[in-house]
């Protein structure tokens, strides 16, 4: 078995726990600019998301990093070495997982991963020892011995995984791992990622147009748009660079009479910096409270605490909304056409 690596702090940002780190990176295909002056870093310990539509450079940047295509400029670090250069350095160091899983069929999941350690140069002990690892690690222990071509797409992307895994690389990059797996696969492949990150002290780049599931999984997003990245932080930073200067507050209470709503409504528009309060259309739903500047809602929320008990409404819940990906992402884009 593999031993945990340290536990590092996800995403801490320090110049060198880079695992990732590119400088006007670009790529051309004639007249066409697939990627556009990528300066992108990924951190240690953390899952970047790479968020894009189909043709925005996702899968061209992936390749540069891997050294399977050449940039037309700028720089590509990974791990510490240039792709252009160190490709078979580079490949030791990474684990990668294409958008389509590449598997001998009439081979079982485990000869498919002997396959590819042999490839890495494992020796024989090594490899067993690596397998049987991986195989528990990604939960196809007791399918290991099963032919590929009977592995539903979860199955076979979780073997994808594993392949990915067997050499015990630093770094893990998926490209579009969820594309066309069923809800429960999904969560099961993002639990998944979750845990590697733990238990392993990967980092992860994992690229998709699915934007629901990448605000669940990862830690930071970089938002690419015709080959630029225009956008990269946490949901909360990005939310401050393309949101409209708001943030919202969910507010529950208790409030048995009219007069009690009245009440409560009076109180939260009261607030400094409160400039909307949305009343509930059902008895049990939250109050919806407007705060601008986004940065007062930690103000608000402890404001609104003090107020619940000084005029005796019951609060239940209070909580901020957290920003959709959804519509920071339209407005990123929209603001990257204009």
């Amino acid at each position: 078995m593999r031993r945990a690596k340290p536990a590092v702090r996800r995403g801490s940002g320090s110049d060198d726990d880079a695992v990732i780190r590119t400088r006007r990176l670009t790529k051309r295909y004639g007249s066409l600019t697939a990627v556009d002056n990528l300066d992108l870093v990924v951190h240690r310990g953390e899952i970047f998301g790479l968020l894009g539509q189909n043709g925005a450079g996702k899968t061209t940047t992936i390749l540069m990093l891997l050294g399977l295509t050449e940039p037309t400029s700028g720089e590509a670090r990974v791990m510490g070495l240039d792709p252009e250069r160190e490709p078979r350095l580079v490949k030791r160091q990474v684990g990668y997982l294409p958008d389509a899983v590449g598997f001998y069929g009439g081979m079982t999941g485990r000869q498919n991963l002997r396959y590819t350690a042999n490839l890495n140069g494992l020796r024989k002990v090594a490899a067993e020892t690596a397998m049987t690892d991986v195989l528990e690690q990604v939960g196809l222990t007791d399918r290991a011995d099963d032919r590929f071509e009977t592995y539903s797409r979860g199955m076979r992307q979780r073997l994808g995984i594993a392949d990915a895994l067997v050499k015990s690389p630093d770094l893990l990059i998926l490209d579009e791992p969820t594309t066309a797996i069923d809800p429960i696969g999904v969560v099961e492949i993002l639990d998944l990622l979750r845990r590697l990150v733990h238990e392993r002290g990967l980092a992860i780049m994992l690229s998709s147009h699915l934007l629901t599931q990448v605000q669940s999984v990862c830690d930071r997003i970089g938002i690419f748009a015709a080959g630029r990245l225009v956008g990269q932080g946490t949901v909360d930073e990005l939310a401050a660079s393309f949101g409209d200067g708001t943030a919202t507050i969910e507010v529950g209470l208790e409030l048995p009479t009219p007069a009690d709503v009245g009440r409560a409504g009076t109180v939260l528009r009261a607030l400094g910096g409160v400039t909307a309060v949305t009343e509930p259309a059902r008895t049990g739903d939250p109050w919806q409270v407007v705060v601008r500047p986004a940065a007062a809602e930690g103000r608000v929320r402890q404001e609104i605490l003090v107020a619940a008990v000084e005029h005796s409404l019951r609060l239940t819940t209070l909580r901020p909304v957290v920003p959709s990906l959804d519509d920071i992402y339209r407005t990123a884009v929209l603001r990257t056409a204009a």
